[in-house]
């Protein structure tokens, strides 16, 4: 949840059937506000049980955690700028459209705000397993579909906040801004407005008026393209340029699909249950690292995990010579006026990960070349069209294409890098320490990367299949190690290498001195400048400043 200037629900050409308000009354129906083709999908993806689609994230602060109620006291007094978290969904009967958000006449906030404790000693290890425990959690379809886990017993006088929030209702970008509106630029809480007046849900539609409702919007989709197409026709040369840009788009998407992801172990049934493990790195590190090689930070990301999975591959007796999997990265299409709305805009390109490569400049040279040759091919463009044409796709077509992505071969594993906030940021007084970012796993895909920067760090978010991947950690470590043999590479002198014992598909026990930096925890947060701008306008950084620079 973050700072928002307006309320995502509000969308023109959605008032007429909810009606006007009348002389101070509630209008009669909640606000329809219906979901995207995109955001129906990720509830599709759903429907076996195993794949559960929410993002997340693990928030470490410093200082004594705050009370229970003080916690609820300020997440409800702040509710109101982000009305959707007060929200559940509708559907309509007999999938005759996608569901729509309703208020939730039994909202609590006790029930979305949770309070634990980690057993002694309260280290990583401890946080990351009871972190894997809450994501093999899915949310509850008939509440609003949002947690917030205060999480007491760190080592070190520390406490966490664990957040977990459906992907219908938010994507990655979007979700950076919205989570701050829990926090304060300063180390004192501003005062937020409060709401007009009390709140109270309005009443939720009955079922034929949302299967009504549905029915005239299906009926008004054509009229809606027509208008569409005589808006066109005023400018036929702009929208021959779209066009082509968007045929040869779909055309690069086409190409990849006929060019499907190589087998592998992490393309494998998986289960409902999930192991969850992170790594630090230093943002001005990577950045120094993408200077000296010439190439993007995305690039340093992509090719430290393509080193790390082929270290970790071979360690399980798996021949990587000459195999190239594919990372879906997904890429926001979210413009600047849209930043803070809800919903999904996202688009995504398959990315080359050379795992049999094991020359750290050679891998950094070919995913450099190939997601600049991708980003040429107007891939991303192709599938923001395809992603697009979801809204005019009835509910069951929805569903069975659902399906099939989750049997696609197209990619092996998810990689989602997205910048967040470059200045200090905290909550009740207490300064935030680190962001470990989290991507849910699909059907067949037992791994995912998230990778999300703050206040000169960025955090490596590692979510994967409990059976598939039992020696999680042992990437980690590869990750780690990767990022060291780059900065080798990049900056000729690197730092001295850490040594690690090797590890067995169980996991095994790590040398001394990796389990002493874990055990000390993430880097601190710098200090506040002087003078710090305000909460909203650090949100996502400046441009460059981010992950993506």
């Amino acid at each position: 949840m973050t700072g928002i200037t307006r309320q995502a629900s509000a969308q023109p050409g959605r008032a007429g059937f909810d009606g006007a308000r009348r002389n101070g009354e509630n209008r009669r129906v909640s606000n329809l506000d219906r979901l995207t083709g995109l955001d129906a999908t990720f509830l599709h993806l759903e429907q076996s049980g195993r794949a559960h689609m929410h993002v997340a994230s693990i928030l470490v602060f410093q200082g004594q955690p705050p009370t229970y109620p003080e916690l609820i006291e300020h997440v409800v007094g702040r509710l109101h700028l982000v009305p959707r978290y007060r929200q559940r969904l509708a559907d309509v009967p007999f999938g005759q459209g996608r569901p729509v958000w309703v208020d939730d006449p039994h909202f609590k906030a006790h029930y979305h705000l949770r309070h634990t404790a980690l057993p002694p000693p309260g280290g990583p290890e401890e946080l990351k397993r009871l972190a894997g425990r809450l994501f093999s959690q899915p949310l509850d379809r008939g509440k609003p579909l949002w947690e917030v886990w205060m999480v007491e017993g760190l080592a070190g006088d520390r406490f966490a906040l664990i957040g977990k929030t459906h992907h219908a209702l938010v994507d990655g970008v979007s979700g950076v801004d919205i989570t701050t509106i829990l926090f304060d630029a300063t180390d004192s809480p501003a005062p937020v407005a409060p709401e007009h007046e009390p709140w109270a849900p309005r009443p939720v539609p009955s079922p034929p008026e949302l299967l009504a409702r549905a029915l005239v919007e299906r009926a008004t989709v054509p009229g809606e393209m027509v208008r569409g197409a005589r808006a066109a026709l005023r400018a036929p040369r702009q929208v021959a340029t779209g066009v082509r840009d968007r045929l040869v788009g779909i055309g690069a998407m086409a190409w990849a699909g006929v060019n499907p992801a190589p087998p592998s172990p992490l393309n494998v049934p998986i289960g409902p249950h999930r192991r969850y493990a992170w790594v630090d790195a230093d943002l001005t590190r990577l950045k120094a690292i993408k200077d000296a090689l010439g190439g993007k930070v995305n690039d340093v990301v992509l090719t430290s995990v393509a080193m790390a999975l082929g270290e970790y591959l071979r360690g399980q007796g798996h021949d990587t010579d000459g195999v190239v999997l594919k990372a879906m990265v997904p890429v926001s299409v979210r413009t600047e006026v849209e930043r803070g709305a809800l919903g999904n805009r996202v688009a995504a390109m398959w990315a080359p990960l050379p795992v049999g490569e094991r020359d750290a400049r050679a891998c950094f040279d070919q995913v450099h070349a190939a997601m600049a040759d991708l980003k040429e091919s107007g891939q991303a463009v192709g599938a923001q069209v395809l992603t697009g044409l979801t809204g005019l796709a009835p509910t069951t077509i929805l569903s069975q294409a659902a399906r099939l992505q989750a049997r696609q071969r197209f990619f092996n594993l998810v990689v989602t890098n997205v910048p967040g906030p470059q200045i200090p940021l905290y909550l009740l007084g207490r300064p935030l320490e680190a962001i470990y970012p989290v991507a849910p796993l699909a059907e067949n895909q037992a791994l995912c990367i998230a990778v999300m920067s703050y206040c000169g760090r960025m955090g490596f978010g590692l979510l994967a299949d409990y059976d598939a991947l039992p020696a999680l950690d042992t990437l980690a470590d590869g990750l780690e190690r990767a990022l060291d043999d780059l900065s080798a590479v990049a900056l000729g002198a690197a730092a001295p290498r850490r040594r690690r014992a090797r590890t067995g598909p169980s996991g095994g026990t790590r040398a001394r001195a990796s389990a002493r930096r874990r055990a000390d925890g993430p880097p601190r947060a710098p200090a506040p400048a002087a003078s710090t701008p305000s909460a909203g306008n650090g949100s996502g950084g400046p441009a460059g400043s981010g992950s993506d620079g």
